[in-house]
């Protein structure tokens, strides 16, 4: 059984904990990390789900971006604990997570990722939309919250003001 609930402050150290278990060493150089300095993840739409002994097990956080000079949300990191992949965890708090930032009005949403894994959820190849180097263009997918909230919508990937 798992218990869902949005990220806290005092979440936060394991929330880190979990995402420094998952991923590799040096993971806030990435360029996802330098659109985050600075400004807080969006209220509501960054969740964590704790098992039956209440550890966190999985966490998702959505950060707010400009793409070209429109909003745009930022996903990721998601991350699931090791003894837990394979359980749909990750799949349910992307979902959960859409779901949440549609009926918050939030209309588009973006990450850098592997194609196969998030296509499966409806994320798709996003042509113009840059993300600051170095990134792998084809990793730059984009997901629609309201029909067309990505028709037109092109240029650099900037940081949102705090």
């Amino acid at each position: 059984m798992f218990h869902l609930a949005e990220e806290t402050a005092e979440d936060r150290w394991e929330v880190e904990a979990l995402y420094d278990l998952c991923f590799a060493p040096g993971r806030e150089a990435l360029s996802s990390y330098r659109l985050r300095e600075g400004v807080p993840p969006v209220p509501g739409l960054c969740l964590l789900m704790r098992d039956e002994h209440g550890v966190v097990v999985a966490a998702i956080r959505h950060w707010p971006v400009r793409v070209g000079g429109a909003p745009a949300l930022l996903l990721g990191p998601v991350a699931v604990h090791p003894t837990r992949q394979g359980e749909g965890l990750g799949g349910f708090l992307i979902r959960e997570s859409l779901a949440r930032a549609r009926a918050l009005g939030w209309t588009r949403v973006m990450l850098v990722g592997d194609a196969p894994y998030y296509g499966r959820f409806g994320f798709l190849r996003l042509d113009g939309v840059v993300m600051p180097p170095p990134t792998n263009p084809d990793r730059v997918l984009g997901y629609e919250l309201v029909d067309g909230a990505w028709a037109g919508v092109r240029g650099e990937v900037t940081r949102a003001q705090p």
